[in-house]
């Protein structure tokens, strides 16, 4: 390939939040994570290994934040995913069995088996260390792996207590470098939310760039000359990269995007609700209440509702391919439209959340294969790069300072601070002002030390934006509001017990055997900056 006129960057945000319940046998929110490694991470980890095969030089970029690092290194969980994709292959299977006289079906189920196969032959063939065998890529530079804040908490929400801050930003670093073996460059700010500032502390902690919106470098001071197109530096040297917005609506955006093709894979319409109830009772909840499985025999067919016709992954795919031959033509109308206005290669970001990519868009992942194959064979327009490559090469750029900003509704923070979760903030604040508190105490013994580092995990996990953006959006709300309560609970008394200096050691135990992320925290991060 001949220099290309600029670039294009694939980002993908793969996040989950910390869920883990080893005091229950069944938790349904846990197989969030069973169904994300099925339908995206070893989906994405079989994308990589095809291109590396067939010498594709492929670059992207992808944010592992912690809570999804620790989760899919925890051996408990580990065992439960393979109890979870145990029961997806028997299931597929007695499927074959049950469709034999129904052509179409039998096809999909016979699909299926052979799908779970192929995931039960790679999680078992890197000892289900799926984090190893993204390092992998990580360390071929095929693949760029960032951080993010160490529970997702929502930066702009706790800039009054800059110590705070800063622990999701440290600690999230620490993390990054125990699982990868070498310190981060980049992150993404959660929810991608900036504000003025906060750029001080990523360079603090010897991070080189972080993501936000589009908005937030088009509404920097100066204006930046390029737009998005290219990378700003901010006052302390680290530079920041904005979305694209063309190139994000026409991937994730359901009604005007690729997802919505009548041909792709109905998301909502499920085995678990459809099939006869005494047959699939195994496979749902152990209360006997219906939920998703996985197995989908329908094709979205039309937005209008109506009858769904069955899905055919044959046509699923030509359809993938023809929406990566229509996004890489767009890109390379719009970086030979830039190149021609710019001094330098311009650089289209591409950010999206990686379970997009298999989970809510089943054919994702052929998607992103067939896009990497296509722009390396069909065209010399743009190359693929991810951030720290273009940054190498493009090591000057404007000096602006960004403006506030996310990537939520309306570009600020209203999603996470409205009447369904404002009612968090004030305990959050609180919790925050008590663990700087605590991060001043000298600990008198082993025990004292531990409670102390148990208490600085219990706020952060209190302090994930996920729990206050599913009290937005509606569903699982319960759930939600339970675990920003119990983490909030636990700190208190955790408080309360270093301040009387009476740690219960057995309830300690069984707090840390629960909340057993970071295990080589230093509370002391919380210590005045």
């Amino acid at each position: 390939m001949s220099t290309p006129l600029g670039y294009v960057a694939l980002v993908l945000h793969a996040h989950l939040p910390f869920v883990r319940h080893p005091e229950s046998d069944f938790v349904l929110e846990e197989e969030w994570l069973y169904e994300a490694i099925t339908e995206t991470y070893i989906p994405l980890l079989h994308v990589f290994e095809g291109l590396k095969r067939d010498g594709i030089d492929f670059k992207i970029t992808m944010s592992m934040t912690p809570p999804l690092v620790s989760m899919l290194r925890d051996p408990l969980l580990q065992d439960r995913y393979d109890e979870h994709l145990a029961k997806l292959e028997e299931l597929a299977q007695k499927e074959v069995d049950s469709n034999e006289h129904n052509g179409h079906l039998k096809y999909l189920a016979e699909y299926y088996v052979k799908e779970f196969a192929a995931t039960r032959k790679t999680w078992e063939r890197h000892d289900r260390d799926l984090i190893g065998a993204f390092k992998g890529f990580l360390d071929s530079n095929n693949l760029e792996i960032i951080t993010c804040g160490a529970t997702h908490g929502y930066l702009p929400l706790m800039k009054m207590y800059p110590e705070a801050v800063w622990s999701q930003i440290r600690v999230a670093c620490e993390h990054y470098e125990e699982n990868f073996g070498r310190a981060p460059k980049g992150i993404w700010l959660p929810e991608c939310a900036y504000y003025e500032g906060l750029e001080r502390m990523l360079a603090d902690a010897g991070l080189r760039y972080f993501l936000t919106d589009g908005h937030g470098i088009l509404y920097a001071r100066p204006r930046p000359r390029y737009g998005n197109y290219a990378p700003i530096f901010t006052e302390t040297g680290v530079a920041a990269f904005g979305r694209d917005h063309e190139s994000s609506q026409q991937v994730w955006s359901s009604m005007v995007g690729y997802p919505g093709a009548p041909e792709y894979r109905e998301f909502y319409k499920d085995l678990g609700w459809d099939a006869d109830y005494d047959y699939i009772k195994p496979y749902i909840m152990p209360n006997g209440q219906r939920k998703n499985i996985g197995i989908k025999y329908h094709k979205i067919t039309s937005k209008t509702g109506g009858e769904k016709a069955l899905y055919d992954p044959y046509w699923a795919k030509e359809k993938a391919s023809d929406h990566a031959a229509n996004f890489m033509y767009n890109r390379q109308q719009q970086v030979s439209n830039l190149a021609g206005m710019m001094k330098r290669p311009p650089l289209v970001v591409s950010p999206y959340d990686a379970e997009l990519f298999g989970h809510w868009w089943y054919e994702g992942p052929w998607f992103i294969d067939f896009l990497f194959r296509k722009s390396w064979y069909d065209q010399g327009t743009y190359g693929m790069t991810h951030l720290a490559d273009y940054l190498r090469a493009q090591p000057t750029q404007q000096v602006c300072r960004p403006s506030q900003s996310s990537w939520g509704y309306k570009g600020f923070h209203e999603y996470w601070l409205n009447e369904t979760n404002a009612w968090v903030y004030p305990h959050l604040h609180k919790g925050a002002e008590r663990m700087i508190e605590l991060a001043r105490m000298e600990p008198e013994d082993e025990l004292q030390w531990r409670a102390l580092n148990q208490a600085a995990r219990e706020i952060l996990l209190a302090q994930s934006s996920d729990w206050a953006f599913i009290m937005r959006t509606g569903t699982m709300v319960p759930y939600a509001i339970r675990r920003t309560r119990s983490h909030l609970v636990r700190f208190h008394k955790l408080y309360d017990d270093l301040q009387e200096r009476k740690v219960d050691s057995g309830w300690l135990e069984k707090v840390e055997t629960m909340d057993n992320i970071f295990p080589s925290i230093n509370y002391r991060t919380y210590r005045p900056l």
